[in-house]
C-alpha cells in the first residue's frame, strides 16, 4: 500500500515539475497581452503655461494648459493585420488634444501605433501614421514591455517621428511602488507643423509659403511599474517655437507653448489601482505559481521516497531455511 502511495506521489511530484516552466515560458507568452479593444483616457496638465495668442501675435502666460491623450483599441484592423502577421496585434488609435485655459483648441494630434500584443515590439503595417504622416516606428510608445529590464530603450517621438534612447536612470519608489525611472531629453529639432491649426484659415501650407519653421524641445519623464511595464506616472518640459517669424509677427521668435507637463492627480490614481491589479496577475504567471509548483514538487518527491525507504525497511523477511539433519 505504501508502496502504491509513493508511486502515486511521485508521479504528481513530476506533474508539478513539469507544470512549473510550462507556466512561465509557454503560458506567460500567450496570457500576458494587451486586449485590442482597449481604451484608456489620461488627462494631463501644465499649471502655468506659456501659449500664443494667435489673435495678437504675442506669446502670453496662461494659469493652465490641458492635454487629453486617448488610446482606442481598433478591433478590426487588428484582425485584419493579425491575418498577415501571424501573431497577436494591436491596433491603438491615439489622439492627443491640446486645450488652452477657455478650453478651446490648441492642437489635435491623432496617430495609429500598431504592436505586438505581448512584447510591444512595433509591427509595421499599412495604417500606421501619425498626423497622417505615414511613419516606421522602432521601438515603443506609451508601454514598456511586461517584466521591464533596468536598460535603455528606443522610445518613438511623434513630434520628430523618430526613435531615440530613453535612458533607465534607478529605482525608485513612486506611491508605495516600486518602479523604474526613464528619461529621454530630445534636443531642439525642426519639426512638421500640425495638419490642424487652432486659427480658422490658416494652414500649414500658408505658414510654409510664409518662411516659418516650428521648433521643439521636451524632456521625458517616465516613472514605469517594471512586471506590467505600465507608467504609473509620465511628465515633460516642453517648449515648442515658431521661427523666421520677423517678416510676418514682428520678431524671429516666438514661443507657442512652454510648460511642464504632468499627469492629474485622479488619474494618477486610477491608473495605480489598475497596475496594481494587473501586477498580481503577471506575477501569477511569472513567479507565484511557478514557484509554488517547484516547491510543492519538491515536498511531494520528498513524500514519495520517505514511503519508498519506509516501505522496504517494513517488509516482511522470507523464513530461513530449515537446517537438514546429518546422517
Amino acid at each position: 500500500m505504501r508502496r502504491r502511495a509513493s508511486l502515486v506521489l511521485l508521479a504528481l511530484a513530476v506533474f508539478c515539475a513539469a507544470m512549473a516552466p510550462v507556466l512561465r515560458w509557454y503560458a506567460f507568452p500567450r496570457l500576458a497581452k494587451i486586449p485590442p479593444n482597449q481604451y484608456q483616457e489620461t488627462v494631463l496638465e501644465a499649471r502655468p503655461a506659456t501659449l500664443l495668442n494667435y489673435a495678437t501675435l504675442q506669446a502670453e502666460k496662461v494659469d493652465r494648459i490641458t492635454i487629453v491623450q486617448t488610446l482606442k483599441g481598433n478591433v478590426e484592423e487588428s484582425r485584419r493585420i493579425e491575418r498577415d502577421a501571424g501573431r497577436d496585434v494591436v491596433v491603438w488609435d491615439s489622439l492627443s488634444y491640446v486645450m488652452g485655459p477657455d478650453g478651446k483648441m490648441v492642437s489635435r494630434i491623432p496617430e495609429r501605433y500598431i504592436f505586438d500584443a505581448h512584447t510591444q515590439a512595433p509591427v509595421h503595417a499599412t495604417g500606421e501614421m501619425v498626423d497622417g504622416d505615414p511613419v516606421r516606428r522602432e521601438g515603443i510608445e506609451f508601454k514598456w514591455p511586461f517584466l521591464t529590464e533596468k536598460r535603455d530603450y528606443q522610445y518613438f517621438d511623434a513630434q520628430t517621428r523618430t526613435s531615440a534612447p530613453i535612458h533607465y536612470k534607478g529605482t525608485r519608489t513612486f506611491r508605495g511602488m516600486e518602479v523604474y525611472y526613464f528619461e529621454q531629453t530630445i534636443p531642439w529639432t525642426k519639426v512638421p507643423m500640425p495638419k490642424t491649426m487652432p486659427v480658422k484659415g490658416i494652414t500649414p501650407k500658408i505658414l510654409a509659403d510664409s518662411g516659418l519653421t516650428r521648433w521643439y524641445t521636451t524632456k521625458r519623464m517616465f516613472w514605469i511599474e517594471p512586471v506590467t511595464g505600465a507608467p504609473v506616472n509620465g511628465e515633460e518640459i516642453h517648449k515648442e517655437e515658431l521661427r523666421n517669424a520677423k517678416a510676418l509677427m514682428g520678431r524671429d521668435t516666438l514661443t507657442v507653448f512652454e510648460g511642464h507637463v504632468k499627469m492629474r492627480e485622479d488619474y494618477i490614481e486610477s491608473i495605480g489601482e489598475l497596475v496594481s491589479s494587473n501586477r498580481l496577475t503577471v506575477l501569477l504567471l511569472v513567479s507565484y505559481v511557478p514557484w509554488s509548483l517547484t516547491a510543492l514538487a519538491l515536498v511531494l518527491l520528498g513524500l514519495a521516497l520517505w514511503l519508498e525507504a519506509r516501505s522496504r525497511r517494513t517488509a516482511p523477511q522470507p523464513p530461513a531455511a530449515l537446517a537438514t539433519p546429518p546422517v
